[in-house]
C-alpha cells in the first residue's frame, strides 16, 4: 500500500483528502504545517506527498526545497489556490511532480496521484532495464540519449513482463534486436533462452524445417529427428527477424502457432505444444507489403498487437555522441590499449547522416580505431581512403596482358555481391532482388566466392 503524507493547515481538507485517499487505496499520514511535516518526512518513508503552498511555521516551497536537500525522494504534489502559473512554475523548480490548483475535484486528485505513481514505475523499470543492458555479457549495449528512445525503451519496460506479441520496426542498423533482447532480458523468461533467425538469411525450403523441425525421413537429408527453433525457445523467445522477407506459404503456418501455441514437425503427424514468447522485426513497411498481397493481413494484425519502432539515428543525433563514446569505450577494453574520441570528431560523427545507422556508427568508429595508430581519434582517421579492390588491380594486370576475362568477371560478381549485401544490412533476398538473380543463384555465389 502507497504511503500519502497530506500537508495542510485546513482541517477540512486534511480529513476530506485522508477519506478519499483512504478510500483509493493510500495510506494516508496528515500534518497541518511545513516544518512538521518536513521532521516527519525525513524520519519516515512516503511514497507521496501532497502539500499546500501557504501554510504557517514554513511553507509549501520551503518545505520543498528543504526536503529535496534531505535526499527526499517521495514525489511531491502541490496545492494552491493563489498563484497561478507562477506558482506552479515555482514549484517545478523546486522539484514537484505536479501542481494542482484550488479548488479541485476528487478524481482529479485521485488521478494525479496514480499518473505520479506510473511515472514513477516506469522510471524505475527503465533504470533497471538499463542496468540489466549495461551488465550483461556479450551485448552491444543500449545507449540512448534522445526522448524518441527514452520513450521505446519505456515502453520495452512496459511490455517486457507480458507475454504480448511485440512487432519491432526501424531500418536496418538501428538496434531492433537488441531491443528484442532487452524485452527478454526484462521479462519473466529472462532464464530460458533467447533463440533469433534472419527470415530472409535461410532459403525457402529450409525454413520450415528450420522453424519447426522435422523428423527422420521427412526428405532428403533428414537422418534423425530435429527440434525446430520454436521448440529450442520453448519458455524462452523467439525473435523472427525480417518476418516481412518470410514466404506467404509460412505465413499460414505461424499464424496457427501463434494461434494455437502448437507446432508439427515437416513429416510429422502429431502436434506438439509449445511455450516461446514471439517477438517480430522488419526494415519493411508491413501494411505495404499487405495491400502488395506479399503479407497476410491477419498475420499482420496477429502480431500487430505492440509496436516499437525505432527512429533512424539521423533522427536522433543526440544519441550519436554518447554511443560512440560507449563503443570506443569497448574498443579501449578489447584491444587494450586507450583510445578517445575528439571534440572535432565527434562534431564530425554527428553532421554525418548514418545510413547504416548505428550498425554503421559502430563499425567506422572501429575502422577507425584499426587504421589508425592514434590514441586520440579525430576527423581524418575517419576518411581514411580505401585500399585498392581486387579488380582494381584485376583491371591493371590486363593492361598489361596478365589477366583473364575469366577472372575480371568473377572479380565483378564478388564485389557486386559484397556491395548488394552491404547496401540491404544482409538481406539476402533484398540482395538477390537488387542483383536481379534468384536467391538460390545468391547462396550458389556467396558460399563459391566465401563471402562473409
Amino acid at each position: 500500500m502507497k504511503r500519502v503524507l497530506i500537508v495542510d493547515d485546513e482541517p477540512g481538507l486534511r480529513q476530506s483528502l485522508g477519506l478519499l485517499l483512504t478510500d483509493a487505496g493510500y495510506s494516508v499520514t496528515a500534518e497541518q504545517d511545513g516544518k512538521r511535516a518536513l521532521e516527519r518526512a525525513t524520519a519516515e518513508q512516503f511514497d507521496l506527498v501532497l502539500c499546500d503552498v501557504r501554510m504557517p511555521a514554513m511553507d509549501g516551497l520551503t518545505f520543498l526545497r528543504n526536503y529535496r536537500q534531505r535526499g527526499g525522494g517521495a514525489l511531491v504534489i502541490v496545492m494552491s489556490a493563489y498563484g497561478g502559473e507562477d506558482a506552479a512554475i515555482a514549484a517545478m523548480k523546486e522539484g514537484a511532480y505536479d501542481y494542482l490548483p484550488k479548488p479541485f475535484r476528487p478524481d482529479e486528485v485521485v488521478l494525479t496521484l496514480r499518473k505520479a505513481e506510473e511515472r514513477e514505475r516506469l522510471r524505475q523499470e527503465v533504470a533497471g532495464l538499463k542496468a540489466q543492458l549495461a551488465a550483461g555479457p556479450g551485448e552491444r549495449g543500449l545507449v540512448v540519449a534522445s526522448a524518441a528512445m527514452q520513450q521505446a525503451l519505456a515502453l520495452v519496460a512496459r511490455v517486457a513482463e507480458h507475454n504480448t506479441t511485440v512487432l519491432i520496426t526501424g531500418e536496418s542498423g538501428t538496434g531492433k534486436e537488441v531491443i528484442a533482447r532487452a524485452i527478454h532480458r526484462a521479462s519473466p523468461r529472462a532464464a530460458r533462452a533467447f533463440v533469433g533467425i534472419n527470415c530472409a538469411a535461410i532459403p525457402e525450403n529450409l525454413l520450415e524445417s528450420e522453424l519447426f523441425g522435422h523428423v527422420r525421413g521427412a526428405f532428403t537429408g533428414a537422418t534423425a529427428d530435429k527440434a525446430g527453433l520454436f521448440e529450442q525457445a520453448n519458455g524462452g523467445t523467439l525473435l523472427l527477424d525480417e518476418i516481412g522477407e518470410l514466404p506467404i506459404g509460412l505465413q499460414a503456418k505461424l499464424l496457427r502457432v501463434l494461434q494455437e501455441s502448437e507446432i508439427r514437425r515437416v513429416g510429422d503427424q502429431k502436434t506438439r505444444r509449445v511455450d516461446a514468447r514471439v517477438l517480430a522485426a522488419t526494415a519493411r513497411e508491413l501494411e505495404a507489403e499487405v495491400r502488395a498481397g506479399r503479407f497476410r493481413e491477419d498475420l499482420f494484425y496477429r502480431i500487430n498487437v505492440v509496436v516499437i519502432t525505432l527512429p533512424p539515428l539521423r533522427e536522433r543525433h543526440e544519441d550519436i555522441a554518447p554511443l560512440a563514446r560507449h563503443f570506443v569505450g569497448r574498443l579501449t577494453q578489447r584491444f587494450g590499449r586507450p583510445l578517445s574520441l575528439s571534440d572535432s570528431a565527434i562534431a564530425w560523427l554527428e553532421q554525418q547522416e548514418w545510413p547504416g545507422n548505428v550498425r554503421e556508427l559502430e563499425n567506422a568508429i572501429e575502422r577507425a580505431a584499426v587504421l589508425t595508430d592514434h590514441e586520440v581519434l579525430s576527423p581524418p582517421d575517419f576518411r581514411i581512403e580505401p585500399l585498392p579492390s581486387p579488380l582494381s588491380q584485376e583491371s591493371e594486370e590486363m593492361g598489361e596482358g596478365r589477366g583473364t576475362l575469366r577472372s575480371v568477371v568473377e572479380d565483378a560478381e564478388h564485389r557486386a555481391i559484397a556491395d548488394a549485401l552491404k547496401a540491404t544490412g544482409g538481406n539476402r533476398r533484398e540482395a538477390a532482388k537488387r542483383l536481379g538473380v534468384s536467391l538460390r543463384t545468391l547462396f550458389y555465389k556467396i558460399e563459391r566466392y566465401g563471402i562473409e
